[in-house]
């Protein structure tokens, strides 16, 4: 059998070798593509998914930023005067990795920059916590005085520098705190106005980018220029606003009470004119203020408003037909029983029957009560609702409350009885003033606001809106307005709301050359430990307004638990007369009242009462005024000399117009030097107001401002003993009214005008001569006398 024998050709060899290369260049090729695909897929995730992360990461290591606070939006009031301003200062910062010794730098640092030790955000400990927590930045202390950042600076530490920011001011210091409120380091409003426009004052953060090198060393910056906020101005008038502050200064000195507001109206447009608190705080360093003291009385806190609500009763009886100011009421001798419970008028009083005039010029609860229940609840309740008590009035300030009333499913048997009087309803301050505005304007609600206009920084195009005084309310009605009662019933309330102050509770309202109308309230504190009304803690209120027959301003005065005298006619009624009469007088308005001539003391009460200063005061003014300025007989300035105008006084016989310590020049920051040294030793020139610390007051400000704007040559501020006097008699200006101001005013308020003044006696002026209006010569001395 043949043996069959393969023998591989050379082909068949170079098959069987190259299976093998094939394969592996097949697992080779797969690979490199498997490769290819990793590579591919990873460089599209890295930049595709992972992008901004790593870009992050490379702006970390290469560049630091941080924001830049914009330039915060000015408050101003209605005049255009800066009530809150923003400046530009300096704040310190480290770069960590250029400090060899951190601990070192930082207890160095904190010597400086460590000044209130209530602060923990400057301690050596901290900012040395900052630099190690941080390799690129580090803040140190942030908006710096210019005194402090020189201290810094002679340091001369490495590693630390400094960067520009911008620091909220607020230059009349505590002046309207409450309503303009303050701001945070950040720049962020926490309360007040500040709080509830922050969206609109706050602007646009810039931004700053610094390039750094491998070693992080600073090569380059950026900076993107961050947009300011809006300006905002305001309703407020600055002098109105202190004169209001300052009058409660008084009342709360004087009754040491817990807290006091007080608000001025514009009657016809319900503008805000003056919103006072006390007590008050700085917010320059609002730090250092209490809950308490940030806290703004006017919007925030409810009280029962007592009698002034009686306004609300009668208003509204005699818009609904049910009584006419001549209905007679019988008081039932000033008792009656409602349900098994006991009403009754103020302890002493036993009325009949009286008008309905009377009652409320009188204040009886019974005749309240008894013109509600004539009413009925549902039109009650429905104008209680339409002069905006039960609801927030929209005012631009935060945390407004609604008040208290309570729907009639909630009334017991005898709410409208309390109702009537004040009772089971809680008001604000806001919403007071604006009942009684809508009484003097002739019958709408008009809601109370304090934003007058708005602007974009780069845009000036807001312009002084000086208040004066209308006679009509606007013809296009804000939202919200509404009419609450007739312009009869109108005029109808302010006469009776008159004889208040001329026959009734209200006669320490009274003022001088000026009609007022009001209604006083003293109104029971409910005692938190008892539930009941307490005996000795009331709140005192008086609301009211001026003129009557044409009101150009509305105020509402309301004393918490003032101390010793707690009724409204002692305690807010002159409050009411101090503020209206500066208030008219400043704003011009005419008077419609004669002024009342100062009564001369007789002998016997010169001899039981009089200083020895009143004694030795140097006489009558007007002869006074001739003498220091060289009248001749025929010169017309003895026609335009009238009666002095005096403060009237209470009804109790005491002193509306509080005054402190007897002031001596030295006292209020006149130097003798700037006395003339004349015969009247203490006749003051204008020039001598430089010398008078004027900080502390607008007005004073202001006075320093007009001063300055007098012509190159003023009169001599030292003329020699019996020189007469040298004026301007090409100048004529318009003699200010200086009655009811203490001693350092006065002269403040007469350099500003460009005129002399002779001070007689001490404590507050009571005349003047010339009177407040007559027009005399840049130059003239004016003769003030002053009494305690």
């Amino acid at each position: 059998m043949n043996e069959f024998r393969f023998t591989p050709t050379a082909q068949s060899t170079r098959s069987v070798i190259g299976a093998p290369r094939r394969l592996r260049f097949v697992i080779l090729a797969g690979i490199f593509v498997l490769w290819g695909v990793v590579i591919i897929v990873r460089l599209a995730w890295l930049q595709l998914v992972d992008h901004n992360k790593f870009v992050t990461m490379a702006a970390k290591e290469q560049l630091h930023g941080f924001d830049i606070s914009p330039r915060r939006g000015v408050l101003y009031d209605r005049n255009l005067h800066e009530l809150a301003m923003t400046v530009s200062v300096d704040s310190v910062f480290a770069v960590p990795t250029e400090i060899a010794d951190k601990d070192a730098t930082a207890a160095a640092l904190a010597k400086v920059v460590h000044l209130d030790p209530t602060e923990s955000f400057t301690t050596g400990k901290q900012i040395a916590a900052r630099m190690q927590a941080s390799r690129s930045f580090a803040w140190v202390a942030r908006k710096l005085d210019p005194a402090v950042i020189s201290k810094v600076k002679a340091l001369n530490l490495k590693g630390v520098y400094f960067q520009k920011e911008f620091k909220r001011v607020y230059p009349n210091d505590a002046l309207a705190a409450q309503v303009l409120g303050y701001v945070g380091t950040d720049d962020t409003g926490l309360g007040g106005l500040e709080r509830e426009y922050d969206d609109d004052l706050h602007g646009t953060p810039g931004h700053m980018l610094t390039s750094l090198d491998a070693r992080r060393h600073a090569i380059g910056s950026i900076l993107q220029e961050p947009l300011p906020g809006e300006n905002l101005q305001l309703t407020v008038d600055e002098n109105i606003q202190f004169m209001a502050e300052k009058a409660l200064d008084h009342a709360m000195e004087k009754y040491k009470a817990l807290n006091g507001t007080v608000v001025v109206q514009d009657s016809h447009t319900g503008q805000i004119l003056a919103l006072a608190i006390r007590p008050t705080f700085n917010p320059n360093d609002f730090r250092h203020a209490t809950n308490g003291l940030l806290r703004n009385h006017a919007v925030s806190d409810v009280y029962e408003p007592g009698s002034t609500f009686k306004l609300v009763t009668y208003s509204a009886a005699l818009d609904a037909g049910t009584i006419t100011p001549d209905t007679t009421i019988d008081c039932q001798g000033s008792i009656m029983s409602l349900y098994g419970r006991t009403i009754h008028d103020d302890h002493g009083d036993h009325f009949g029957r009286l008008t309905a005039s009377e009652a409320l010029w009188h204040s009886s609860n019974v005749g309240a009560v008894k013109v509600a229940l004539g009413m009925g609840r549902e039109k009650f309740y429905s104008y209680m609702r339409a002069y905006g008590f039960g609801a927030r009035s929209g005012i631009e300030l935060p945390a407004e409350t609604r008040g208290i009333l309570r729907p009639i499913r909630r009334w017991g048997a005898t709410s409208i009885a309390s109702l009537a009087i004040g009772q089971e309803v809680g008001v604000t301050p806001v919403q007071l003033v604006s009942m009684v505005s809508t009484i003097a304007n002739g019958g709408t609600y008009l809601p109370p606001h304090m934003l007058l206009n708005t602007a974009d920084s780069t845009n000036d195009k807001l312009q002084p809106e000086p208040f004066h005084p209308g006679s009509d309310i606007p013809e296009k009605l804000p939202e919200g307005a509404h009419r609450v009662i007739s312009p009869v019933v109108s005029a109808e309330m302010r006469k009776m709301m008159e004889g208040i102050v001329l026959y009734g509770t209200g006669r320490t309202a009274a003022l001088n050359g000026y009609s007022a109308a009001g209604k006083t309230g003293t109104a029971q504190k409910i005692d938190v430990a008892t539930h009941a009304y307490s005996k000795t803690a009331v709140v005192a209120s008086f609301a009211g307004f001026a003129p009557v027959n044409n009101p150009a301003i509305s105020v509402a005065v309301i004393i918490d638990s003032p101390q010793g005298e707690h009724h409204g006619a002692f305690v807010s009624a002159p409050v009411f007369a101090e503020v209206a009469q500066q208030v008219l007088e400043y704003m011009g308005v005419p008077h419609d009242e004669p002024m009342k001539p100062q009564k001369e003391p007789d002998d016997a009460g010169k001899q039981a009462g009089a200083s020895e200063d009143d004694a030795n005061d140097g006489g009558d003014l007007t002869a006074l005024f001739d003498e220091a300025n060289n009248l001749p007989a025929d010169d017309p300035l003895h026609a335009q000399q009238n009666a002095m105008t005096p403060v009237p006084a209470a009804a109790d016989g005491s002193d509306h117009a509080v005054s402190s310590t007897p002031t001596t020049l030295a006292e209020v920051g006149v130097s003798k030097d700037a006395v003339g040294k004349s015969a009247h030793p203490s006749r003051v020139a204008p020039a001598a107001v430089e010398k008078v610390k004027t900080a502390e007051t607008p007005i004073a400000n202001r006075a320093v401002a007009r001063a300055e704007a007098l012509p190159a040559n003023p009169p001599p501020a030292n003329p020699p003993p019996g020189a007469p006097i040298i004026t301007d008699a090409k100048r004529r200006i318009s003699v200010p009214s200086f009655v009811g101001e203490p001693l350092r005013q006065v002269v403040e308020n007469a350099g500003g005008a460009g005129l002399e003044v002779q001070l007689l006696g001490d404590g507050i002026a009571r005349e003047q001569a010339p009177a407040a209006g007559t027009l005399v010569p840049l130059g003239t001395e004016i003769i003030v006398r002053f009494k305690r």
